[in-house]
């Protein structure tokens, strides 16, 4: 068995793994996983065997997704201990986050009618009896239940179970795939509105059309080292879903230049470090939080807590769960005398959604939001499935100055 294999750095006990909303946090983990990045990786990465053993995966996600640590953090260290060829399966992985954020850039009414389906499906569903024994851990569906009681108390879940449980809900218990997108982002630490919808979509064979996931108890078994094996409980066909709406690709926004002159910076959670960018010092800083409309529900409170430590280890001042941004920016660029507030650029997703209905410019405010230059070499190769970016990831490393050996 893989579980006896793990030497006692490798198990990653969670109770040593604490999620702590910090970029030593992240950096120390990162540094923990790098060395493993390689062959033990690739070998070990479908394993699920719940929270105690976590150092065969790299659960860095909570991290990345804040950007309290980067994928280029990340690529930095993973190719001090291997090369590209060894570490290309764990990169690989890197770059589906990234594949994600990028094409619903271009696709941004994939989130627009997820929202309105979601709506519909509270308003229908919400009372089901089905869909509140899926959501409280009552379905009779060993492994499925237990994946709900550690998503819930733990805010994170293996990559593998996530694929297990979005197949389970869509074709064994025939509920909407929306509904479960939604309970995943309203207690995933790494919540993420591209990664999330897309990984759902793509289980249900709309994002690649016609081609689903189906979760099989052979393969459970397989990869849970017999800890569970639900012969007999799960769906043995998997029809694709199909949407009448069409998703026309949109083109990419041009990153707005560097400030000049004084600014008030906005740290909000799609990148806690963007300052590490900017040419000096923000007059004065702020953190807002926008993970409270991720959802028309309540969100966990380890989700929650993530992003808002995030934001609160990250800039002076404590982050707020404020509802009119505009009020909140406003009256902080008049306190610091300035006109020029600067953010990281927020993708589509509920930041986004925030920063354009608070009509800065109205105020005579004027934004400028900071794209990255990994995304601004990646995005634009995330035009159709992930294998036309995969090809492409040697040319965007080479572009960020990695060597390839």
């Amino acid at each position: 068995m893989i579980t006896k294999m793990l030497s006692e750095e490798e198990s990653g006990h969670f109770g040593f793994l604490q999620f702590t909303p910090s970029r030593k946090a992240g950096l120390a983990r990162l540094r923990s996983f790098a060395p493993l990045a390689g062959s033990k990786y690739a070998a070990r990465r479908n394993y699920d065997f719940g929270p105690e053993f976590r150092g065969y995966v790299s659960a860095l996600s909570p991290w990345i997704r804040h950007r309290l640590i980067t994928e280029q953090d990340v690529l930095n260290a993973v190719q001090k201990h291997h090369s590209f060829s060894q570490a290309e399966k764990f990169v690989q992985e890197v770059f589906w986050r990234t594949y994600f954020k990028g094409w619903l850039e271009q696709h941004p009414s994939v989130w627009t009618a997820y929202l309105s389906n979601l709506n519909r499906a509270l308003e229908s569903v919400i009372q089901n009896q089905e869909y509140r024994d899926a959501t409280q851990g009552r379905t009779g569906i060993d492994c499925f239940d237990h994946w709900v009681r550690e998503l819930v108390e733990t805010g994170y879940l293996h990559n593998h179970s996530r694929m297990w449980f979005a197949s389970i809900w869509i074709f064994t218990l025939r509920l909407p795939w929306e509904l479960g997108a939604d309970f995943f982002l309203r207690h995933l630490m790494d919540g993420d509105p591209a990664s999330n919808t897309l990984s759902w979509r793509w289980v249900a064979g709309l994002h690649t059309k016609g081609k689903t996931y189906l979760a099989g108890a052979n393969n459970i078994a397989k990869f849970t080292e017999g800890k569970f094996n639900p012969v007999g409980q799960l769906a043995e066909n998997a029809e694709p879903l199909t949407e009448k709406a069409e998703h026309p690709s949109v083109a990419l926004s041009i990153s707005d230049p560097m400030p000049k002159g004084d600014f008030l910076l906005l740290v909000t959670e799609e990148d806690c470090q963007i300052a590490e960018l900017l040419p000096h010092e923000p007059a004065a800083d702020i953190g807002l939080v926008a993970s409270c409309e991720r959802s028309p529900l309540s969100l966990g409170k380890t989700a929650q807590n993530f992003a808002a430590g995030a934001i609160w280890n990250s800039c002076d001042c404590p982050s707020l769960e404020a509802t009119n941004w505009q009020d909140r920016i406003v009256a902080a660029a008049e306190a610091a005398g300035v006109k020029t507030v600067v953010t990281g650029f927020a993708p589509v997703g509920p930041v986004a959604a925030k920063l354009y209905k608070s009509k800065l410019a109205e105020a005579g405010l004027q934004l400028h939001q900071i794209r990255r230059n990994y995304d601004s070499l990646a995005w634009p190769h995330a035009t159709k499935g992930f294998f036309g970016l995969k090809r492409k990831i040697p040319t965007i490393l080479g572009g960020l100055g990695y060597p390839l050996r």
